[in-house]
């Protein structure tokens, strides 16, 4: 299977762990209508992977007003969730871990969106946007030991939403953020980039 921005984003049904305690099964489909941001990570009790869960409960309010759901994905079961949530996120995060963490046994969900690695047993690094039509918007994928930045992250989700609310008339350059200057590409504008937009745009 082929994923890759533009194309619809595999379904997937698994059970997760929610913040208030809870153990449920979910789909992807549940979430049809809003954003969805899957983060693929490796394993609980871990050493990267708790900072990367930090820095994403982190911009919960900015991603709440965004409209974006977070599943967090590893390949512990969701009794194993629950401890690290327990004993150790919950140290670290006032109120613990905000988003449900769903459980991917044997890298299935991971193997859809090709981030499983067979070889260490668990997904990589792997950030999927996907839009309110279920299709599949940006995604990074991280070797083992690089965490992810947060920041840049919250800027992506910001330029496809911004290009979907166009209606794709607008496009979003180098280093775009809120309130900076886009391009509108045409004919009349190939070639001439230079003369609606500057380097200095990258640095401001």
């Amino acid at each position: 299977m082929c994923v890759r921005p533009g194309l619809a984003a595999p379904e997937f049904k698994t059970q997760a762990y929610f913040p208030n305690g809870e153990i449920k099964d979910i789909s992807l489909s549940d979430y049809k209508g809003k954003w969805v941001m899957l983060f693929f990570y490796p394993a609980d009790f871990t050493f990267v992977c708790p900072t990367e869960l930090v820095d994403v409960a982190k911009y919960k309010d900015e991603l709440e007003k965004l409209n974006v759901q977070v599943i967090a994905i590893s390949i512990d079961t969701v009794f194993v969730h629950k401890v690290w949530q327990e004993v150790e996120l919950s140290k670290l995060i006032p109120g613990g871990f905000p988003y449900p963490m769903a459980s991917d046994l044997g890298g299935k969900i991971g193997t859809l969106y090709g981030v499983y690695d067979e070889n260490a047993g668990v997904n990589l690094r792997g950030t999927f946007l996907i839009d309110p039509d279920g299709v599949l918007q940006f995604s990074i994928v991280n070797y083992l030991p690089i965490g992810r930045n947060m920041e840049e992250i919250l800027r992506l989700i910001q330029a496809c939403q911004h290009v979907r609310a166009t209606g794709g008339a607008e496009a979003c350059p180098a280093s775009w953020k809120p309130g900076k200057k886009t391009l509108k590409p045409s004919a009349e504008l190939a070639g001439k980039v230079y003369e609606v937009w500057k380097p200095s745009e990258i640095d401001n």
